[in-house]
């Protein structure tokens, strides 16, 4: 279970019962970026990986065993955090979101 604030979120939590949640959590950045545990849960199974997400707007997604469709949908949810990053940096704001979460439905990426 992960914290959040003063409330405890399960796995059931973020089981969807339907498409897909997708969780990426930071574990540092640095000068080229920022790197993510990843983890993509469906209604019958949960896939867990890392990201590595560049100012570039560059985003790597690995997710050991997931269908491709779900590592696609990841890797476009780490694209869009990326590409805002340095636009975060330039204005003051922290770059990289603690954690970024997203559902995508049926037929969209699942």
């Amino acid at each position: 279970m992960s914290p959040v604030g003063s409330r405890q979120i399960s796995v059931s939590d973020l089981t969807p019962t339907q498409g897909a949640r997708f969780l990426f959590e930071r574990e540092g950045d640095d000068v080229d970026g920022a790197r993510y545990k990843v983890a993509i849960y469906t209604p019958t199974a949960t896939f867990a990986g890392a990201a590595r997400l560049g100012y570039d707007g560059s985003a790597r997604v690995e997710v050991a065993e997931a269908p491709a469709e779900l590592v696609a949908s990841a890797e476009m949810f780490g694209k869009l955090t990326a590409r805002a990053a340095l636009k975060q940096k330039d204005d003051g704001m922290p770059p990289w979101p603690a954690r970024i979460l997203r559902w995508r439905g049926p037929g969209r990426g699942q």
